[in-house]
């Protein structure tokens, strides 16, 4: 099947060369991209994209979807990290699968809207019959690619860690389902749509064990490994009191460094631990509407990037973001870096690279990210003709001035957003689905 996007203003490849096009067409092949470049023909359907500019889809690599259905909580919006879970693990604790599929549709749609093509989701906890393939569905619905992690939270307060008894998991029972999680669904051919991930949940809800015994089966199993680090100052703290060291060499001690490992936030993260995630490969996923949200600092994504770290973009949960648009999370990354060192510190391009390409090298996809012949067809779309770009000089400087919402979407050569609007799913059912389950745990 072929579909051609003809006569775009312009193109942002973020290929080797982050080369850019003007006038330029996209053929997609059965899924992939066949050809780029002007004057192109095809007998396909032909989506014309005079007045935009056209980008790789947006990565995703750090996400808690159930958290979609908890936006907005009263004692829990004014709240550093700490206080903030303790406020939302009750209610949590009250999902089941259909509240985790529908806030993951809804979440995973808001996604597609802002450009996204591609995302990870950290689920850590699952009460009530609640299954990762809950999620796995929803987003197979929807479309996007997808990169699941089994989380787990295994130290309740009893035994000192954060979450409540209730929502804690036996260590040999999150191992086993990692196990059949991945023999099931885990796909590392070219082009997957679903690859699965392990993923505790954070140094302060899981022991040292089960981090270690979840990185050797991770690397038995050929996947990848995620989880929170260096988030706030209470989180270095903790690492300070239980461990003796910082959350670097935690991770460093237990197998958590290397190319098949990417960690959430790092905030707080030191000069010597940055070049141990240069070193070693180790990826990053940068939140930083979350980061502000709690009030957890600004990551040194400047200092990162100039020493080699791979870094994209999360928009974390909406719990402790409110929101799930990857455009935004884009242009917020781009703002800090200038507020904390200075305007030219980090570009629009740079930052649209970071939330493109730079994620997909986090998520180990080198074959998603970039517009580029024979590379999947992940393509966002977005007009550039209406107000928010009105009397720009460089529309193609998308987080400068442009839109927040894409036009088209194609996910794997298929239309997942169309004319602004989800292509895959009913989304005025599923938010209203959405709505109702989010007013019974108000009750």
């Amino acid at each position: 099947m072929e579909i051609l996007i003809k006569n775009a203003d312009t193109l942002l490849t973020m290929d080797d060369e982050t080369r850019e096009f003007t006038n330029a067409d996209v053929l997609i092949r059965d899924g992939v991209i066949a050809a780029i470049g002007p004057g192109l023909e095809s007998s396909g359907e032909v989506v014309h994209a005079a007045g935009c500019v056209v980008t790789p889809g947006l990565v995703n690599t750090h996400h808690h979807l159930f958290q979609t259905l908890t936006r907005a909580v009263p004692g829990g919006q004014d709240a550093l990290l700490f206080g903030w879970l303790k406020t939302l693990y009750p209610i949590w604790a009250r999902f089941g699968p259909d509240e985790m599929r529908i806030s993951a549709m809804i979440g995973l749609s808001e996604l597609a809207l802002s450009g996204c093509s591609m995302s990870s989701d950290h689920l850590y906890l699952y009460p009530n019959g609640s299954r990762l393939e809950d999620t796995i569905d929803a987003a197979r619905d929807v479309g996007l690619r997808f990169h699941p992690t089994r989380g787990a939270m295994s130290i309740g307060e009893s035994d000192g860690g954060l979450p409540p008894d209730a929502l804690v998991e036996r260590e040999g029972d999150i191992l086993n389902d990692a196990i059949r999680l991945i023999d099931t669904h885990h796909d590392a051919d070219v082009g997957s749509m679903l690859r699965v991930g392990i993923a505790p949940c954070s140094p302060f809800s899981v022991s040292r064990e089960l981090m270690r015994d979840a990185a050797i089966l991770a690397r038995d199993k050929g996947v990848m490994l995620h989880t929170h680090l260096a988030e706030n100052d209470e989180d270095i703290a903790y690492s300070m009191e239980q461990f003796g060291c910082r959350p670097g060499q935690y991770a460093e001690d237990l197998g958590w460094t290397g190319d098949d490992v990417w960690h959430a936030h790092c905030v707080k993260l030191d000069g010597q631990e940055i070049d141990l995630f240069a070193r070693t490969g180790t990826g990053v996923a940068h939140c930083p509407c979350s980061n502000c949200r709690l009030g957890s600092g600004i990551a040194p994504v400047r200092a990162m990037r100039d020493r080699g770290v791979k870094v994209g973009l999360g928009v974390d949960g909406s719990a402790s973001n409110d929101s799930g648009n990857l455009i935004d999370e884009a242009r917020q990354a781009m703002l800090l870096q200038r507020v904390a060192r200075g305007a030219d510190q980090m570009s629009a391009r740079e930052a649209l690279y970071i939330a493109t390409r730079g994620g997909a090298q986090v998520l180990g996809r080198d074959d998603c990210g970039q517009l580029s012949v024979g590379k999947r067809a992940d393509i966002a779309i977005w007009d550039v003709s209406g107000i928010e770009a009105a009397g720009s000089w460089d529309k193609a400087a998308l987080l400068l001035a442009g839109p927040r919402k894409v036009t088209h979407l194609f996910v794997e050569g298929r239309q997942v957003v169309r004319d602004g609007n989800m292509a895959t799913i009913d989304l005025p059912r599923a938010i209203e689905q959405q709505n109702g389950l989010a007013q019974k745990l108000i009750g």
